[in-house]
């Protein structure tokens, strides 16, 4: 066929042949194919029935030259005119058609098998008292993921016996592997041995040891001291195989309560390594002083204190007295409820703050307490044994009770903040020194604000409040609190120092001063060495020579963190930068020690008491540690996963009384203190 018009015909005729509609290409019927062309595949020479040109190839390239497809390797036809165009597509388009049709059939997706396993998980979960946050677990998601994603026919989950040995171990050691780069860096970051004490279940005394540094916590081990005195000697010699074992050069300090024990075994510490300090917690300094403000005892010895915060304790009393009378009593409860979407707590007296978190949390509550006693379900309420229920209505209704209740939050709220920004895991060790200072300037304002007094007036109730400050801070502040306030590059710029009036900088602070000359000579047993050390710190606290005269040195000490601007222009003065690398990265409390407790005690429940300490401390090790390093991922601040390990593994069941104990709870966690302790009804599918 060599004619366009021929073609034409042909086009026509072929788009209404029962024979084309099977022929999967139907576009070589329009060139006249000749040999095969050596090599392989689908290639031949063959002759245009529209242009009469000679080519080569496959079916694609006579498919390209006909339909006008560009870029295909290939020159397109010219003389195929429009309308045979269109009919050329149309059979192409009824090939496409019919070769899907020869594909087998995808059978339709079923939500069913799907919908079976989630009840069945739901299913094993409930049986096995899992709590419902484990959904939120991003280990738990991970593995289902996995499965579902795998060919995994036939495969069974781990045995009983194979969980608790063979894999146990392994993950132990899995742990360990990732535990390595954090382990890399105390060398040249230092880090801060923390313990405390607590007995498990079965009354086995335990001492818990902990690693924390500027990456974060990490759990060494626990040890069980059944048959043994926790005397200085018996602490002293635990925590001295501690710190042989990771490397006393590595150690910057250790970190316990204000125990006397503790205080007289970190002293024995001291006494083997000079250049180790022990450190009282600030969190524990901070909640004895806070106890002594707001239970004040009515001793001897503690008069004046006494006559000036015995108000407190009675408020504090009214208080009990009202949450004990509503949730000692389903009816009372119930009634509650019904005004408040709120869940009135339980605090534990072990927790941080027991006394004003308590009245923080009635606080909350006094509108809907208010609207329970004035309601005429209140007034219907028989059980009024001894006048209870009138005294209850009566505190409620009292403005002036609430307003106590008011001057107590504020003027603690400076010490209830304080406690927050210490009890966490992050460094604040070089921040103990301005905040505690702050702290009490807040505590002053607020008093005098209450009492209508101007700043050079005296006031009897402040001066009790600092006295007991002041006292608890001799006792719980180290030379190593000033040492880590000098390296502080921001606290020697002009924007921190007009801060407040009378501020000065460290190096013209006389306590400051003699404190971090006292941390030299310990640090720096020789004296070239304190010569050298001494030269580098009036260099850097002067900004007398070299980098430190560079005017981005001297902007980034006000905006820079603190770690990182030491990075950047600490170069010149190297032993004073390694120093503060270790000690701007430490921080100030046992606090990482305190939660784990609640991880030991989780894991050493009453249903699993018949594990013994060796795999309990490996379950230990594993659950804590794993949480660390989730902790540093970015899902743990975001999606379905955030904040997963907070508040999860230990609490009652909103859903049935309202009662959460929260003794383990840090403070550091204001975002799941909402989204616990303000519980709302009425939770919405996800």
């Amino acid at each position: 066929m060599s004619s366009s018009s021929s073609a034409s015909c042909n086009v026509s005729g072929s788009s209404n042949s029962s024979e084309s509609m099977k022929d999967l290409y139907p576009l070589w019927k329009f060139v006249v194919k000749g040999d095969k062309i050596s090599g392989g595949g689908g290639n031949y020479n063959w002759k245009c029935n529209f242009c009469g040109e000679v080519k080569n190839g496959s079916y694609t390239r006579v498919k390209a030259h006909l339909l006008g497809e560009q870029g295909k390797g290939i020159q397109t036809c010219n003389k195929v005119k429009i309308d045979d165009l269109a009919k050329l597509r149309s059979l192409h388009r009824e090939s496409e058609d019919y070769k899907k049709s020869l594909l087998p059939k995808v059978p339709p997706f079923s939500n069913e098998p799907i919908s079976s396993h989630t009840s069945t998980e739901a299913t094993s979960m409930r049986l096995g008292g899992l709590p419902f946050n484990l959904a939120r677990n991003p280990y738990y998601v991970s593995s289902y993921t996995m499965a579902a994603n795998s060919n995994l026919s036939g495969y069974k989950p781990p045995g009983y016996n194979k969980l608790r040995t063979t894999l146990l171990c392994k993950e132990t050691e899995n742990v360990d592997r990732l535990l390595q780069p954090m382990k890399a860096t105390w060398k040249t970051k230092g880090v801060s041995i923390v313990s405390d004490g607590w007995s498990d279940p079965q009354r086995r005394p335990l001492i818990n040891i902990m690693i924390a540094s500027e990456t974060g916590p990490m759990f060494m081990k626990a040890i069980d001291c059944s048959g043994e005195i926790k005397d200085k000697d018996f602490i002293a010699t635990l925590l001295s195989e501690v710190i042989d074992e990771i490397g006393d050069q590595n150690v910057v300090q250790i970190i316990t309560d204000n125990a006397s024990n503790c205080k007289a075994a970190g002293e024995l510490v001291e006494g083997r390594y000079p250049h180790i300090y022990w450190t009282p917690c600030v969190v524990h300094t901070l909640n004895l002083a806070m106890k002594s403000i707001c239970a004040a005892k009515n001793v001897l010895n503690n008069v004046e204190v006494y006559d000036e915060c015995h108000w407190i304790t009675e408020v504090h009393a009214d208080a009990l007295f009202i949450k004990n009378y509503i949730m000692n009593h389903s009816m009372r409860l119930s009634m509650f409820n019904k005004f408040s979407p709120l869940k009135l707590l339980c605090i534990a007296d072990t927790r941080f703050a027991s006394i004003v978190c308590m009245i923080k949390r009635l606080k909350l509550l006094k509108t809907s307490l208010q609207s329970m006693v004035i309601s005429e379900n209140w007034s219907l309420y028989k059980d009024d044994r001894r006048g209870q229920a009138s005294h209850v209505r009566e505190k409620i209704l009292d403005e002036i009770w609430w307003e106590k209740v008011d001057y107590i939050l504020d003027f603690t709220r400076p010490i209830y903040e304080m406690i927050r920004v210490c009890d966490t895991d992050k460094s604040s060790l070089h921040l103990v020194y301005e905040r505690w200072d702050i702290m009490v300037q807040k505590v002053k304002d607020a008093i005098y604000k209450k009492e209508g007094k101007l700043d050079y007036e005296q006031s009897t109730f402040f001066n009790v409040v600092k006295g007991i400050l002041s006292s608890r801070w001799s006792k719980g502040s180290t030379p190593l609190h000033s040492l880590a306030h000098s390296l502080n590059p921001r606290f020697y710029t002009k924007e921190w120092l007009n801060e407040v009036p009378g501020r000065v900088a460290p190096n013209a602070d006389n306590e400051i001063s003699t404190q971090r000359l006292q941390c030299f000579r310990r640090l720096f047993q020789s004296p070239d060495e304190r010569f050298k050390i001494n030269t580098e710190f009036a260099i850097f606290s002067q900004k007398s020579e070299g980098i430190f005269l560079n005017i981005d040195c001297m902007h980034d000490m006000a905006l820079m963190d603190a770690k990182n601007w030491w990075a950047t222009y600490g170069s010149q003065v190297p032993m004073l930068q390694g120093l503060a690398y270790k000690l701007l990265g430490q921080p100030s409390s046992s606090s990482c020690s305190e939660r784990n407790w609640s991880t030991y005690k989780f894991i050493h429940s009453c249903t699993r008491n018949k594990l013994t300490p060796k795999r309990a401390q490996d379950l230990v090790y594993i659950h804590n540690n794993l949480r660390l390093l989730s902790r540093r991922s970015e899902e743990y601040t975001k999606g379905r996963s955030k904040l997963w390990d907070v508040g999860g593994d230990e609490h009652d069941n909103l859903g049935e009384v309202g009662i959460l104990e929260m003794a383990e709870l840090s403070l550091d966690e204001p975002e799941m203190e909402n989204m616990i302790f303000d519980d709302v009804l009425g939770d919405g599918e996800e």
